[in-house]
This record gives structure tokens, sequence and C-alpha cells, in this order.
């Protein structure tokens, strides 16, 4: 093979490749023409149907969170409450301190507000063995009680023990339980109906809370009604649970280790 026929060979390669590149153009655009008909064919056929899934775009209210503070019997020294829903707001944050704070408190409820948050009888749970709960027989034994095991633990040097939560209507004695809570910070609370001078939250008998910061931190802006009846069935069965699970603690001292 001559020079000449080795050049025209090499010339004539590039136009033997111009039907693939051709090809290779054609196909995308024939295919993205294409996508519209098979597209209202796919929607002819099946109705209703998309046949591309849709955007899983989420709903902004399903999203959008709100903060509210969780309810702690023990977030605050002292909760005043006041208003048609303070009874069912007492009961609610009773039964919070039972029921998820048993292990590391004591819940002190005087007889007469047993009665008349719970609808307990004068002669229910007179036994010592309901462990989380003790039920003196008024608020002046209440709180006699609670002086002598705080007086207790201050002598001993304890550092490590029970909180003691107070339930009660404070009646006449608001700056005897005011001065067990300002010497005892962090040890003893209180949940106060009555005419408690400290901070107060109001609550209406739709549940619906007004406090100031201090006592608004510690609760939602609205609470469930609770019943006296459905409080005492809940109470019930609580107490009964804590005493298949653990042997009750004595109350007459301090459950305890020396820090």
């Amino acid at each position: 093979m001559t020079a000449r026929e080795q050049a025209d060979e090499v010339d004539s390669r590039p136009s033997s490749l111009q039907p693939v590149l051709l090809l290779g153009l054609l196909l995308p655009a024939a295919a993205a023409m294409c996508y519209p008909f098979r597209h209202r064919i796919y929607t002819a056929a099946n109705p209703g149907v998309s046949p591309l899934p849709a955007p899983n775009i989420p709903d902004p209210q399903a999203v959008s969170v709100t903060y509210r503070p969780l309810l702690d019997p023990f977030g605050t020294a002292a909760t005043g409450l006041a208003g048609p829903g303070a009874g069912s707001t007492a009961r609610v944050l009773a039964l919070t301190a039972l029921d998820e704070h048993a292990d590391d408190s004591l819940v002190v409820v005087p007889r007469p507000d047993a009665i008349t948050l719970f609808g307990l009888s004068e002669d229910e749970l007179l036994d010592d063995d309901t462990a989380g709960l003790f039920i003196p027989g008024n608020l002046d034994a209440a709180l006699a009680y609670l002086e002598t095991e705080l007086a207790i633990r201050e002598r001993s040097g304890v550092t490590h023990a029970r909180r003691l939560l107070l339930v009660a209507d404070c009646a006449q004695e608001a700056d005897r339980i005011a001065a067990l809570l300002k010497r005892h910070p962090g040890a003893v609370f209180a949940v106060l109906l009555g005419p408690w001078t400290g901070d107060q939250a109001t609550v209406d008998d739709e549940g619906a809370v007004q406090a100031p910061p201090a006592v608004a931190s510690t609760l939602p802006s609205h609470l469930p009604a609770m019943s006296r009846t459905e409080a005492r069935d809940r109470l019930l069965k609580t107490l009964a649970q804590q005493k298949d699970t653990r042997k009750p603690p004595p109350r007459r001292r301090s459950i305890s280790r020396r820090g």
C-alpha cells in the first residue's frame, strides 16, 4: 500500500464514525421526548396514581416542638396552690412523688388532707408499712415528725437521705412551715393548699395554670383534672405495688448514709 493510500484510509475513518456519534446524540433526545408520552399513558391507565413517589415533605405541625417543663414535686421548696383546680394539682403532685420518686423520698400527708384529697376514711392505711407514704394524725403531728427527723439528720451529720415532701393545707402553720423549709434547703419540700404566704400557682377548673416564675418553672401550663375517686384508686394501686417490690423503710429514723 502506497503512502497516499494509507493517508486516504486514515482520512476515511472519522467519516465512518459519524453515524455512531449521531446516534449517540439522538438517543437521549428521543428518550426525553418520549417521557411525557409515557407519563400520559401511565396516568391514563392508572388514574389518581402518580408514577413517581411523592416527596417526603415533613408536616410542619408534626415537627414543631413546644417546651413543656416536667412535673416535678421537688422542683421548688414550696409549691403553693390556689384556685378551683388546686386540690386536683396537689393530688397529681403527690402521686408523681409516689410513682416516680418512691425510692428516695417520703410523702407526708396529714390525715385530714388524705381524707380531703384522696377520699381515705379515718382508719384507712393506719398500718405503718406503706412504703413512701406517711399519714400522721394532723398537721401538727406531721410538722413535729419532719422537725424531729431533720434535727436528727442535722445532729448526726447525715448528708444523703430521702427527700421529704409535705402535702397539706398549711392552715395556721404557714410561718412554721416556712421556717422549716428555710432551715433545711434541699431536704424538705412542700405542696401547700390554704393561706400560704409565699409564691402560689392559681389553677382554674379547666387545669390552666398561672404562676410566678419560681413556681411556673416546675409546672406545665395545663394540668389534667384528677378526681378524688381516681386519685384514691391510683394511690392504693401504687402502694400495693410498692409493698410487692420492696421492704418498707422504718418511719422514725432516717434511711440514709453518712456523708
